[in-house]
């Protein structure tokens, strides 16, 4: 599961049941998250049960799994369960439970596969007309240049660079807003903004996962602007199953959905040839929504679009350390020399080439705006140039270890957000539940002897000591 996919996964988790049933009367939007957010065995465990005229009792279920499976199996029935996808329910004559679909999702599902139905989820293509179509090529460009000047915004306020060739234009004050409210950019001292640890975390993201961080931020944010947060997801869910390059009508959106169009243009998302425009295009940060599919094609993505040197340099692979820390990046990309200028002392600016030097000093401003050497380290890892890829690791260990070095020279904590879970009435409610954590790989820290434990998320922790609480109390 991809990063961006996992991220609207935990948001449709933290959704109520009440949502889930709005969300499911659509059928793209049900295609949507079965083709994409649903786990393999989740999904093999809905068409199983999809044309099943009854349902189907816990031992029924179990004949379906090998036993060594049981624990994959546990998992996909969860995420299915906080999905309200599957239900649950006791069966009278014995002691079994038996699993139901949720009647909205397999109404949709079904409809969508079988392409039953006038529900027009899917969009509603515009008419023919005489006027010019904008063309796929015309979309990508449109789409980079947009999303390019929001993480130029983020990036290149902070290091003071000023934009060019398109980046400089205004990202609006929408834009703006929402960006402060994730916490992606901070404002400075002094006046200002400057990009936070988030905010480096997000542009060290591919771009289909920036495009969902974006979106579920915005999502918070629906009901303070009145907008309906299911008109809100129906829509997204849409635009990733339309086609690139078609324009679609909008004669049948929601008001909401006529006002994500502003914002969503904004973003880059969609393409419309004036704000009053009857139609729309979808970008292919659109289209890609639900799919892991590259949001934007190699030669659009913003880390990737360098000219590749004479040297050999592929396109996503542009930066050379050497052991004494100085850098050399093949590249023209404002964007990716604005990046690099976030822990790096640039020197020298050739047509498509930049060289510095990492220093305590870069290094130390980088930790203190809040990028953590693990993050720098990351960005030098993820875009070395094919030479330094012939050895392992890449980066040489020096550079590495003195990177770390410098970072604790100033801070010498590293804090996590979580939640403390101790107090257990047994020793083996605390190692189940300590087992059950390393399992979902949520566990950070463990104390045996005094009982407790640390996780960075409580979600499906929650629901493990609910049940174990029911079987004691039995």
């Amino acid at each position: 599961m991809s990063v961006s996919t996992s991220q609207a996964l935990d948001y449709l988790e933290q959704l109520p049941v009440q949502t889930h049933r709005k969300l499911y009367e659509q059928p793209s939007t049900v295609l949507a998250i079965f083709r994409c957010m649903l786990p393999h065995l989740a999904k093999s465990i809905v068409m199983g049960m999809l044309y099943m005229p009854t349902p189907i009792s816990s031992p029924d279920l179990d004949a379906w799994f090998r036993p060594s499976a049981a624990k994959l199996k546990r998992s996909s029935l969860e995420i299915l369960e906080k999905l309200h996808i599957v239900s649950q329910k006791q069966l009278d004559a014995v002691k079994h439970t038996a699993f139901t679909l949720s009647p909205g999702f397999a109404k949709s599902l079904r409809q969508a596969l079988e392409g039953s139905g006038t529900h027009r989820s899917f969009g509603v293509p515009a008419p023919p007309t005489s006027a010019r179509k904008v063309s796929v090529a015309e979309l990508d460009d449109y789409a980079r240049i947009q999303w390019e000047s929001i993480l130029f915004y983020m990036v290149g306020s902070t290091v003071g660079f000023h934009g060019g060739g398109g980046m400089a234009r205004d990202i609006g004050k929408g834009t703006r807003s929402l960006l402060e409210a994730g916490d992606f950019v901070g404002k400075k001292f002094g006046g200002g903004v400057g990009i936070t640890r988030t905010g480096f975390m997000f542009v060290l993201q591919d771009t289909n996962a920036q495009v969902w961080s974006l979106l579920i931020e915005y999502l918070k944010h629906v009901n303070q602007l009145g907008m309906s947060e299911t008109d809100v997801l129906s829509f997204l869910f849409m635009l990733g199953s339309l086609e690139l390059g078609q324009d679609y009508s909008t004669s049948t959106l929601s008001p909401t959905q006529l006002q994500m169009l502003i914002d969503l243009t904004a973003f880059g998302l969609v393409y419309r040839t004036s704000e009053n425009a009857s139609t729309f295009y979808p970008t292919r940060l659109a289209t890609t929504l639900t799919s892991d599919s590259g949001a934007l094609s190699a030669t659009n993505n913003p880390h990737d679009h360098a000219p590749a040197p004479s040297g050999g340099a592929t396109q996503k692979g542009f930066i050379i350390v050497e052991t004494n820390y100085r850098i050399y990046a093949y590249t023209s990309s404002l964007l990716q020399i604005a990046v690099l200028s976030l822990f790096c002392k640039l020197t020298t600016r050739f047509p498509n080439l930049v060289s510095g030097k990492l220093t305590r000093a870069s290094i130390s401003r980088a930790v203190q705006t809040g990028i953590s050497a693990d993050q720098i380290l990351s960005y030098l890892d993820s875009h070395a140039h094919p030479q330094m890829q012939k050895s392992v690791p890449f980066l040489p260990p020096t550079v590495t270890d003195q990177i770390r070095l410098w970072e604790l020279e100033g801070e010498r904590l590293e804090c996590t957000d979580g939640y403390m879970l101790r107090e257990f009435p047994s020793d083996k409610d605390y190692r189940d539940m300590v087992k059950y954590a390393e399992d979902l790989g949520v566990l950070v820290w463990k104390d045996d002897g005094e009982r407790k434990f640390f996780v960075n998320r409580i979600e499906q922790m929650q629901e493990a000591l609910k049940k174990q609480g029911q079987r004691r109390a039995r």
